[in-house]
């Protein structure tokens, strides 16, 4: 059951997302032709958790940033179609040189990766040359290409804690995330000022009246938030590590902060538990935080880039030598 602010819903949250003037009869015909061109283009649909539920279910893969890097890597699909942001999709193809990655919308941006600019970063850089720069992996080509290594929420505090304590370590661009990694391992973190829109719309005010509604409730936190929140969470971790916690803790209600979309594999994971979005400042539709940009990816946009083969995601091949070696050097660190 997904509820939000007390209130009970029936997970129409998402509903306000798909394209209007389709109808289930014509979504459910569309889902066909998108299985049935998906087997004739051989192609491999990965998508994340914060995509509309319709897209999440016509996925061959879901999962967050780390679980979609280790499944582009392994394919051997002649098309990846991602249906996420920008950079996933350039991930992808950094990882796979010879197959045709594909984005349903070229515009799916992301908050985060445009915080940090490649020119700035390389300057950011130079100005410290005696530090490693751990990188995260929501950013673009170009500044992974000026990045040590790369890490996802699942592999940071793992990758911080390989390095001697005495080295100086550069972490960019997300300053929440880096916060919550120098609290984690005490190292002094040289961070990048950078932050996600998504996990800094959380009212810390409003959840904490949520709390006091539901003082059974467990909180879930992406490390992408603020500290304030993260202070009050239960548990703290990626996406992937947010369904695992849901899945074998024993209480039966859950506020989730981190982007709605979510909670749909969640609540296929845990049935007969309750999930609580946990409130946003704004007042949208849903009462809770979600990513215009991961919002963008229609249906029908999945069927267009599948039947075309575009908008494609293009490298410089010189640029996508750079950004694979720290995005290599991540992989290592996957069991």
């Amino acid at each position: 059951m997904v509820s939000n602010n007390g209130f009970q819903m029936s997970f129409r949250w998402h509903e306000l997302n798909r394209d209007f003037d389709m109808d289930i009869e014509k979504q459910a015909e569309m889902k066909a032709h998108i299985t049935a061109l998906k087997a004739e283009k051989k192609a491999l649909i990965l998508a994340h958790y914060y995509q509309v539920p319709e897209i999440q279910d016509l996925a061959d893969y879901v999962g967050d940033s780390l679980g979609l890097a280790i499944k582009a890597a392994e394919t051997d699909a002649e098309m990846i179609v991602f249906a996420g942001v920008h950079f996933m999709a350039e991930t992808a193809k950094i990882l796979n040189p010879g197959k045709r990655v594909v984005l349903p919308d070229l515009n799916a941006g992301c908050s985060l990766a445009e915080s940090c600019s490649a020119a700035d970063f390389s300057t950011f850089r130079a100005q410290h040359p005696d530090h490693i720069a751990i990188t995260y992996i929501n950013c673009s080509a170009e500044v992974k290409a000026c990045s040590d290594i790369i890490c996802t929420s699942s592999n940071a505090l793992q990758i911080i804690e390989s390095f001697p304590s005495e080295q100086p370590l550069i972490f960019a661009p997300d300053r929440n995330l880096g916060r919550w990694l120098m609290q984690k391992t005490g190292r002094d973190l040289l961070l990048w000022d950078g932050a996600c829109s998504v996990h800094e719309a959380f009212s810390l005010e409003k959840l904490s009246a949520l709390k006091l509604m539901h003082p059974e409730a467990a909180v879930l936190a992406h490390p992408e938030s603020q500290l304030p929140l993260i202070a009050i969470a239960d548990f703290v971790g990626s996406t992937a590590a947010m369904l695992k916690f849901a899945e074998t803790d024993k209480r039966k209600i859950f506020i989730i902060a981190t982007e709605a979309g979510i909670l749909h594999k969640m609540s296929s994971r845990v049935p007969g538990k309750t999930l609580i979005a946990a409130p946003a400042y704004s007042d949208n539709a849903c009462a809770c935080s979600e990513c215009p940009y991961m919002k963008m990816n229609t249906l029908e946009k999945l069927y267009m880039a599948i039947l075309n083969g575009e908008p494609e995601i293009t490298l410089r091949e010189d640029l996508r030598i750079k950004a694979l070696k720290p995005l290599q050097r991540m992989l290592e660190f996957t069991d």
